[in-house]
């Protein structure tokens, strides 16, 4: 069968189209699920209006920063706007238009995955009254409408984008407005939860000894808030801009080929390698909307269940894609090796991951009896976990790296070509995030039952009800653990392709103002940049120079995002402590009272406005500056420290935080005490330091390097002309 890559776009949209369908059925599913209490209606509106406040002011505020990117878009990027008599002006136009279509998706996203989450939440809760099957199905297909529509709205994107504009470096523009987005989204709507969380336990638990989710505690009505904006919106904006990019990287790289396949000279192509990316995401799709669709729980447990569909859902994309290689001529077995490869990898990383913080593997147990010594012992526990974590995760990367690149390369008639190797790379995180449906799915679930463990305290369910819902936010735990560490892993993919991408674009550049001439063309002749950049040295100090700003990128940026989540809470813990203090018959729970919710969740939206913006333009800004500098072979290196530093920072929060919150919640089932022991007070510190860690900053990072790669790609040609050395 011969390829069309036009046919592939017009699949890709159908798939994408089934995908919103099948969501809005599964939506319809969860809101015909019964519920009848009052007092869980009542919380949930305020969790429903706490969260969609927050997100109309974050996304007001980030409309006006899009604005202003978008005006910088037009006047500078790819090129200056009036150099050469605008000839390149409509590239221009192109791109921002591109970007804030990026933008937009990337909220839709997260507006999405708060509608969804905000009644799921209660149909899970009085799910539970009927068993843990009926309540562990109402979270999970509600998670899985925000699985569908993001890698649904990831495909029409992309496809759109195509065909509209005809041009896969527009597709870096749509990127970086989905990534910038993302980013500032994940930072925003996790200093708000981890503010509220953070605040909760150590006024609630450790000062007062009461539950978790006690309505009598002023902050919990935030902390339930906060796990739909951070968890749910900026979760679904984070692995949306992942899919994004990983299909932007892989399609710049595969047009790039598909012209070297043509005479010298002829217009752009989209041949074989094209169409490939294109039927290997919507195959993707296809197999997350099969694994979501028989989707059960067995007698093993909510955690088996999650995991089981995620395997599933593996193997059908496997034999989709296989089944799609021998119908298409053309298409390489080598590429889809690459693919499977990286796919692969991404489950090794998730069942390592597991190991470090499932409730019951060891370094969870082994954390939980430290903590009976006490805190000091919790966080050296936790933090040597979590260093010792990264090593499979970045061994995975790695490894899935060199094979997915030895394999493309050596693809008969390459000619040693290295965009081979690099789209080869770029295949692979294809591959690892084609399942990022089931992934979202799983990754929602997560807050959608923690949530409905909070509703259940607050609406007086009874203590059955709760050790369900208890096991369904232990599972949530431990799976949602597993997918952002392989969602790390698959960004780590995914940068390493967009430095390929950036190579790409570079090399385009040159030979762009070769074939203009001028002083330009010259300045290139007297840097040896004239025939183009195929790799970064090391031991060039301007690549070095670039190498240790880029490191440096991920550890300034979390330390600004735990700052900010450190500072919010600080105010919170003090309106936590007046309320107490000043309203009669609070601490007591006398009838008839009521702590005033408003004011924290306030605090925490005012604060996390305040605090995520600087995070962000301080990484894209340090960016511009590297390139400037030092041009680009400044920010290959530059691209090269922060992709390995970030990994690295990324990885080890996130499985550092997940262990010391399932260490806790192992003790409360029971364990070395149980709740209100010296252990469990210890247990609670060590969680509330990796809340931060694993919600907050850890997941950021990722977004981080994104961005920053997609910047150095936009902005190649400005850094050719215009750096300093």
């Amino acid at each position: 069968m011969s390829y069309s890559f036009d046919l592939s776009l017009i699949v890709a949209v159908a798939v994408a189209v089934l995908s919103f369908l099948f969501a809005a059925w599964l939506f319809s599913w969860v809101k015909k699920r019964p519920s009848e209490n009052a007092r869980i209606a009542e919380v949930g509106v305020l969790i429903r209006d706490g969260a969609h406040t927050f997100l109309r002011k974050e996304y007001v505020m980030l409309a006006k920063f899009a604005a202003v990117v978008a005006v910088f878009i037009l006047l500078f990027l790819p090129h200056v706007i009036w150099a050469d008599g605008f000839a390149n002006a409509l590239t221009n136009v192109q791109m921002a238009v591109a970007y804030l279509c990026g933008t937009i998706f990337s909220a839709v996203a997260g507006v999405i995955g708060i509608r969804v989450a905000t009644v799921a939440n209660i149909k899970t809760a009085e799910a539970a009254r009927s068993g843990i099957k009926p309540s562990f199905l109402a979270g999970f297909r509600g998670g899985a409408v925000m699985g569908m529509a993001v890698v649904g709205s990831t495909l029409l994107g992309v496809a759109l984008i195509m065909f509209v504009f005809g041009d896969p470096t527009a597709l870096l523009g749509f990127s970086f407005g989905a990534s910038s987005l993302a980013l500032f989204a994940k930072a925003g709507g996790g200093i708000f939860t981890k503010t509220a969380d953070l605040s909760a336990d150590l006024v609630g638990k450790v000062e007062l000894g009461i539950p978790e989710d006690d309505p009598r505690n002023p902050a919990v009505i935030a902390d339930n808030v906060g796990d739909n904006v951070g968890d749910v919106a900026g979760m679904g904006a984070d692995l949306f801009d992942s899919n994004v990019a990983s299909m932007s990287a892989a399609l710049v790289l595969a047009v790039s080929l598909d012209n070297q396949h043509t005479a010298s000279g002829s217009p752009l192509v989209f041949g074989v390698f094209s169409t490939m990316v294109m039927c290997y995401a919507a195959a993707g799709l296809l197999a997350s909307l099969a694994g979501v669709f028989m989707a059960r729980m067995g007698k093993k447990g909510p955690t088996h269940a999650l995991n089981s569909s995620t395997y599933v859902t593996t193997g059908i994309f496997i034999a989709l894609t296989a089944l799609v290689t021998w119908l298409f001529e053309g298409f390489s077995w080598r590429i889809w090796g690459a693919s499977v490869v990286g796919l692969s990898v991404g489950v090794v990383i998730g069942i390592a991951t597991d190991y470090f913080t499932d409730d019951s593997k060891k370094p969870v147990q082994n954390a939980a009896k430290a903590s009976e010594s006490g805190s000091a012992l919790t966080i050296l526990s936790g933090v040597s976990y979590g260093f010792l974590s990264v090593l499979p995760a970045l061994v995975g990367i790695g490894v899935s790296s060199l094979v997915a690149y030895k394999l493309v390369i050596g693809i008969p008639g390459t000619g040693g070509n290295i965009e081979y190797g690099m789209f080869g790379i770029a295949m692979a995180a294809v591959g690892m995030l084609s399942i990022v449906g089931m992934i979202i799915s799983n990754d929602a679930y997560g807050p959608i039952v923690d949530n409905a463990r909070g509703l259940a305290e607050m609406g007086g369910l009874g203590d059955e009800v709760l050790e369900i819902t208890d096991k369904l936010d232990s599972a949530g735990n431990t799976v949602k653990a597993v997918t952002k560490g392989f969602a790390i892993g698959a960004a780590g993919l995914t940068v390493i392709a967009l430095l390929g991408a950036f190579l790409s674009e570079v090399n385009e550049a040159i030979r762009g103002i070769m074939e203009t001439g001028g002083a330009a063309a010259e300045r290139l002749i007297s840097k040896g940049l004239d025939g183009g950049i195929h790799s970064f040295d090391i031991m060039n100090p301007t690549v070095f120079f670039g190498m240790l700003v880029g490191a440096a990128i991920p550890a300034v940026f979390s330390a600004m995002l735990i700052l900010g989540v450190d500072k919010n809470a600080q105010r919170m813990i003090g309106e936590i402590r007046r309320q107490f203090k000043e309203i009669a018959g609070l601490k007591e729970g006398k009838e008839g009272v009521s702590p005033e919710y408003g004011k924290c969740i306030e605090i925490a939206t005012v604060g996390a406005l305040r605090e995520l913006i600087p995070a962000g333009l301080v990484a894209i800004l340090i960016t511009l500056a590297v390139g400037f500098i030092g041009g680009v072979e400044a920010i290959g290196g530059f691209l090269c420290g922060n992709i390995v530093a970030g990994l690295l920072l990324a990885l080890f929060m996130s499985n550092a935080g997940g262990l010391w919150d399932n260490s806790k919640k192992y003790i409360e089932s029971g364990k070395h005490g149980g709740k209100g022991s010296d252990a469990h007070k210890a247990a609670v510190t060590g969680d509330t330091v990796g809340d931060p860690f694993k919600d907050t900053a850890g997941p950021s990072i990722n977004t981080q390097i994104t961005v920053v790669s997609l910047i150095a790609s936009l902005s190649a040609t400005l850094f050719l002309t215009l750096s300093v050395f």
